[in-house]
């Protein structure tokens, strides 16, 4: 399989056309390996327009197109520090490693942790760590960004904490094709959100909304 021409048809026929027209985004989707970030044997799935069931961990490896978006959205500026949550196989930390300047990309599954930690083997801004994806990464904070790479069902107020006075949370509210993109900000202790376009991703674990209580 030629990766080099799936990658361009990917950003070509995927990302652009989904309104994704940041310049060094789409350059760093264009020079990164997506393969890379999967497991060999599902390297000719890589740039399929899906989300990539990660084969044995019940997590997926989010679509192109709706990474793209939600980054774009974010308005990384070079000097960002960003809490990747759900970082999987390491794929949209290598993006933001591309865009900000420093990285950290938080996964609780501990093989994908470790999948993603040899995939990132020599990116600097990045540093891998485990832990619950709803508790963030309390140790490395306060964020300018923080990215959730899935779908949450109600907002991750847990990580509100985590942001700097001015930084943003960026994740997918709702399940399946009713969900939104959401820009959360924080100013001076107060969140507010709003909402972007809208998106589907997988669930990210401890993420779903709490039974209701029937009586």
């Amino acid at each position: 399989m030629d990766f080099v021409q799936a990658r361009n048809r990917m950003v070509d026929g995927q990302v652009r056309t989904a309104d994704v027209t940041d310049l060094p985004l789409l350059a760093a989707l264009t020079e990164l390996p997506r393969e890379r970030f999967v497991p060999p044997e599902q390297a000719d799935l890589a740039y399929s327009d899906l989300d990539l069931s990660l084969r044995g961990s019940g997590r997926c490896l989010p679509r192109a197109r709706t990474l793209a978006k939600l980054i774009q959205a974010a308005e990384v500026a070079p000097t960002d520090r960003v809490l990747d949550v759900g970082c999987t196989t390491g794929y949209g930390a290598a993006v933001l490693a591309r865009l900000a300047a420093e990285v950290v990309a938080l996964e609780e599954d501990t093989t994908l942790a470790a999948f993603a930690a040899k995939a990132l083997a020599g990116v600097a801004a990045v540093s891998v760590v485990t832990g619950p994806l709803t508790a963030g990464w309390p140790a490395r904070a306060p964020y300018d960004l923080i990215v959730v790479e899935g779908a949450t069902e109600v907002a991750p107020r847990a990580l509100f904490g985590q942001l700097a006075d001015g930084g943003r949370l960026l994740c997918i509210e709702g399940r399946d094709l009713a969900g939104r993109a959401m820009v959360y900000r924080s100013d001076h202790g107060q969140v507010s959100g709003r909402s972007t376009f809208d998106a589907a991703a997988p669930l990210l674990p401890g993420f779903a909304r709490p039974p209701a209580f029937v009586f």
